[in-house]
């Protein structure tokens, strides 16, 4: 079997360059980010580990009393929310444009960083969301999240890193921890299975994959997880390797795991993401339920 044409693979997966207005999202995203920690209750970069980009945001829902200092709402539902970037580039505080819908709805918002390629690998940034879905687990109910309520959502690198996040052996990281810490995910964008980006030049110099951490860090690859559901979606106007990969983490772990396999009209790699912020669209719905604020009908 030759290797795929690297001109191709760069067509297929840089999302930059096949969207040229991207810019626009990005300072929009970034505006709108800081807008929202200036007007909604949060605290920003608590620290969930000691190393490099361990640190996370917490946007209670109803925020914090005034009087008290405690969140205004109590067990909530725990929204986990990753973000992309090829994990090479962006940062949480350029992602909090996605809380209000779903502070407003009822929810507890959590945002972690991580280390960036190539200073680490993408099997160590897979750690680190481990090492931040355990800080959620045993400090989140101190800002009103129920910690036996939490759904990871990502965004491309960050939608890899939520379908990761749902095989993790939690009980083998620590043993406080219960096997079924991460209940749902949905993956917006995601990739799941990294051999392509081995190969991709605009890329493959950053994310240095090694095929051994391909094997250990590509979801398609990996065994289906025993409990829990993913939502894996895509814009419809994506290449055709992303609509490609969307449709093979449903083929890897089956229908059971993955009842929703979408791929949504007139969005592309950018704009699928702004869908999770508007109430009236069917990714926003999918989110909700997920996070058992609203029925969703697969």
């Amino acid at each position: 079997m030759t290797s795929p044409d690297p001109a191709w693979l760069d067509r297929m997966y840089n999302n930059r360059a096949l969207v040229p207005d991207h810019p626009a999202y990005f300072a929009r995203w970034a505006e709108s980010s800081q807008a929202v920690r200036k007007r909604q209750p949060c605290q920003v970069d608590i620290p969930y580990g000691n190393g490099a980009g361990e640190m996370l945001d917490v946007f209670p829902a109803g925020g914090f009393n005034a009087s008290s200092g405690k969140p205004g709402r109590e067990g909530a539902p725990v929204l986990v929310f990753i973000h992309g970037g090829y994990w090479r580039a962006l940062d949480k505080s350029e992602h909090s444009f996605v809380v209000p819908e779903f502070t407003e709805a009822g929810a507890c918002v959590v945002m972690p960083n991580y280390a960036l390629c190539p200073a680490v690998t993408i099997p160590d940034i897979t750690m680190q969301m481990v090492k931040a879905l355990a800080w959620t687990w045993r400090h989140i109910a101190r800002y009103g999240g129920d910690p036996n309520r939490i759904t990871v959502i990502g965004h491309s690198a960050g939608g890899h890193l939520a379908a990761m996040l749902l095989v993790c052996q939690w009980q083998a990281y620590a043993q406080d921890l219960p096997a079924d810490l991460v209940k749902n995910a949905l993956s917006i964008s995601g990739l799941y299975d990294l051999e392509p980006l081995r190969h991709a030049p605009f890329v493959k110099d950053s994310l240095k994959l090694t095929p051994e951490q391909v094997s250990k860090a590509s979801p398609a690859l990996l065994p289906a997880p025993s409990r829990g559901t993913l939502y894996s979606v895509a814009g419809a106007d994506e290449s055709a390797e992303f609509l490609r990969q969307n449709l093979l983490i449903q083929q890897a772990w089956g229908s059971r795991i993955v009842p929703v396999c979408e791929s949504h009209l007139r969005r592309n790699h950018f704009s699928v993401l702004e869908a999770l912020t508007e109430p009236t669209h069917r990714l926003h719905q999918l989110a909700l339920g997920l996070l058992g604020l609203s029925t969703v009908h697969e």
